[in-house]
């Protein structure tokens, strides 16, 4: 095959699932296909409709390959996600959703056996979120099926063994609070021992590793070349990370937006990470430990634009600023920097919809702005993903965090990182429109007036 140029990104996201189609000369995204991504909440246990997203995938291939010869294939997918596979690859179990609250039924018997914060940097969190959890309670809870297991796989590099046949794991999503990775000595942390895990791992490979051409099967039934590569792919925040890592000079940090916000904070202040706060210690793609904090920023977007599309007017943005118009934390509870705070609207009476969007905006930042003061996060700060797009958003979070901000111009966040697995190039795409903390000090006065209301509400 020639040398390689457009790299078909496959990307599972929590909400969406999407395969891109990126111009390695360019570095930009010059085709893309997208699908909701819901689970289905069926018997065993709700589970993530991994046939629906093969069809979807093939099709997608298919499909961009007719317009542009795909030359290789790159995967990225959510965290806290994983696959229990058999000798023929097959699943013995359902790839469970995250979201499902099943596992906290063994919390105590679990709880018992993790490894400490310190070991992992992995916070305890709720439901199936920590991927550890996951796996305990479907091997207490289905022994038999778990016993037919001969791999567990990370989700991104369950995708790469349907395309190529080859089983391995990767760091970055290993690392994603887990509680199965040891960031600092770079190996399985001690629960995987501990629970006799570790002939289970498929082996570990680097994030830029060629796993093998595709399928003959697939070559088939997508019409790509049957030597199309495939790399071992990479969890999606890590995705996002990757360009800056390979271009930036530090100290700076990298918020991934969808339906978690994720803030990455490379060559930062030194703190003391609060794992009650939802910080962590995330793997990036060069195997380095990264301290991070989320929340579910997208998916509180969702539920509080009730998925409607809603813009706002200058008039309506400076009436939100003058009136302090406050929404606090938080809409989704147990997760996030404030994660056992409600919800609470503060003078919003009377606000209209384009009041509404300006205060969710700012609250969407300020939230982003608390997790980047978390993490000790300095410098520049680049927003990827679709808040990128939100004036609002990115000016406020200028504002709170009194540096400047760069809202990425990619449509997909996490594309150009996992196309560049397919690449030597250092250098990243355009950055976008950087902006500097506003004048107005409307804004500073704003930040302060939440930041009280924040530490009232307890």
């Amino acid at each position: 095959m020639s040398a390689m140029r457009h790299i078909a990104v496959i990307d599972i996201g929590k909400t969406n699932a999407k395969v891109a189609l990126v111009d390695l000369t360019t570095l930009s995204e010059v085709a893309l296909r997208r699908m909701a991504n819901a689970p289905l909440r069926q018997a065993p246990y709700p589970h993530h409709d991994v046939e629906a997203l093969w069809t979807f995938i093939l099709n997608s291939l298919a499909s961009l390959n007719r317009e542009q010869r795909i030359d290789a294939i790159s995967i990225t997918t959510h965290g806290a996600t994983g696959a229990l596979v058999d000798a023929a690859g097959e699943l013995v179990l359902p790839v469970l959703d995250y979201e499902f609250d099943g596992p906290d039924t063994l919390a105590a018997d679990y709880d018992a056996i993790r490894p400490p914060f310190a070991e992992t940097g992995t916070p305890r969190l709720p439901l199936g979120l920590n991927l550890g959890a996951q796996f305990f309670w479907q091997q207490k809870r289905f022994p038999a099926e778990f016993a037919r297991a001969v791999a567990m796989l990370m989700y991104p590099q369950y995708w790469a063994l349907r395309l190529t046949g080859v089983a391995a794991n990767e760091v970055t999503s290993l690392g994603c609070h887990t509680d199965l990775w040891d960031p600092w000595k770079a190996d399985f942390s001690s629960l995987v021992d501990r629970l006799d895990w570790r002939g289970l791992m498929a082996p570990v490979r680097p994030a830029r590793d060629r796993l093998g051409p595709i399928l003959p099967a697939i070559a088939v039934r997508t019409g790509l070349h049957p030597q199309t590569p495939v790399f071992c792919g990479l969890h999606d925040s890590n995705a996002s990370l990757l360009p800056h890592l390979l271009s930036d000079a530090p100290p700076f940090s990298v918020v991934s937006t969808g339906t978690w916000v994720v803030s990455m904070a490379v060559g930062g202040k030194q703190v003391t990470l609060d794992a009650a706060r939802d910080t962590l210690v995330n793997v990036n793609a060069l195997g380095n430990p990264v301290p991070s904090a989320r929340f579910m920023g997208g998916r509180e977007f969702s539920l509080l634009t009730d998925g409607k599309p809603l813009d706002c007017s200058g008039s309506d943005m400076l009436a939100v600023l003058a009136r302090k118009i406050l929404l606090l934390p938080s809409t989704q509870q147990g997760s996030g920097p404030f994660p056992r705070q409600a919800a609470t609207w503060l003078d919003a009476d009377g606000m209209n919809d384009g009041q509404r969007f300006a205060t969710i905006s700012f609250y969407l930042a300020l939230m982003t702005a608390t997790c980047l003061e978390l993490i000790g996060a300095f410098g520049p700060t680049t927003v990827e993903g679709p808040f990128a797009r939100n004036r609002l958003f990115v000016g406020m979070l200028a504002a709170a965090t009194a540096r400047s901000v760069v809202a990425s111009e990619a449509a997909t966040g996490t594309s150009i990182g996992a196309a560049l697995l397919a690449s030597d190039q250092a250098a990243t795409h355009g950055k976008g429109e950087r902006l500097e903390p506003p004048a107005d000090p409307a804004w500073a006065n704003y930040v302060s007036a939440w930041r009280a209301a924040v530490e009232a509400q307890g």
